[in-house]
C-alpha cells in the first residue's frame, strides 16, 4: 500500500514539473529567436543609414558650389536643370548675369561653335566681371573681332573638368595657351585673378564655371 502511496505521488510530481520545464525551454527559445531578431533589424537599420548617408554625399558632390548659385532662378530655363537641357551659349543665354558674356559671343560669331563642341569647360565671367574693364576699353575689344575671339576662347578648356579635377591645374584652351588654377573643395582661383563665384553649373555639353574677373590670354 505504501509503495502504491509513492509511486503515485512520484507520478505526479512528474507531470507537474513536466510543463514547467517545457515552459521554460520555450521562454528561452523565444528570448534568443526575440535577441537575434532585434540584432539583424539593427544591423539592417545601421547599414540602411549607412546606405544612405553615402548617397547623399555622392549627391551633394554633383550639386554646384559658391556663393554666385544663390541668385540662379530656381525653375524655367535659366534655372541649374533648365541649363543643363541646353549646350552651353543657349544655356548662358538664359542667365540674367550672364547677358554680356552672351553678347559678346555672339560678337565673335562663336555660339555655333561653343553650342556644336563635345564636352568642354567654360569659365564663364559675370556681367560685373565685364564692369570691372574701363568702358573704353571693353568697347575697343568687343569691335575686334580678332581680339574678342582670342578672349573668349581663353575661357574654354576642351574637356569636362569636374571640380576635383582643378585642384592645382593646369590646361589647354581654344585659345592654345594654358590657364592655371589653383584651390580645393568649393574654393578656387583661375589664373590667380578670377574667383569661381558658382562652379559646377552643368550643360548639355559642358560644364560651366562662373567667375568674377574676365581672363586675359598671356600673349
Amino acid at each position: 500500500m505504501n509503495t502504491r502511496i509513492r509511486r503515485v505521488a512520484v507520478t505526479v510530481a512528474t507531470a507537474a514539473v513536466l510543463p514547467l520545464a517545457l515552459s521554460a525551454c520555450s521562454d528561452s527559445s523565444d528570448s534568443a529567436k526575440s535577441d537575434s531578431s532585434g540584432r539583424a533589424s539593427a544591423s539592417a537599420t545601421a547599414s540602411d543609414d549607412s546606405m544612405t548617408g553615402s548617397g547623399s554625399d555622392a549627391s551633394s558632390a554633383n550639386e554646384p558650389f559658391g556663393p554666385a548659385c544663390s541668385s540662379v532662378p530656381r525653375s524655367g530655363a535659366g534655372s541649374f536643370d533648365g541649363m543643363a537641357k541646353d549646350p552651353v551659349a543657349t544655356a548662358a543665354s538664359n542667365n540674367p548675369a550672364l547677358s554680356t558674356l552672351v553678347s559678346a559671343v555672339k560678337k565673335a560669331g562663336l555660339v555655333d561653335t561653343l553650342n556644336n563642341a563635345q564636352n568642354i569647360t567654360v569659365f564663364a565671367p559675370t556681367n560685373d566681371a565685364f564692369a570691372k574693364i574701363p568702358k573704353a576699353t571693353l568697347d575697343k575689344v568687343l569691335n575686334d573681332k580678332a581680339q574678342l575671339t582670342k578672349i573668349l576662347t581663353y575661357h574654354v578648356v576642351g574637356k569636362k573638368l569636374a571640380p576635383e579635377d582643378l585642384e592645382n591645374g593646369s590646361f589647354d584652351t581654344l585659345e592654345k595657351s594654358r590657364l592655371s588654377i589653383s584651390g580645393s573643395g568649393e574654393s578656387y582661383m583661375v589664373d590667380d585673378s578670377a574667383k569661381v563665384v558658382c562652379g559646377n553649373v552643368r550643360t548639355a555639353n559642358a560644364n560651366v564655371y562662373i567667375i568674377d574677373t574676365v581672363l586675359m590670354p598671356k600673349s
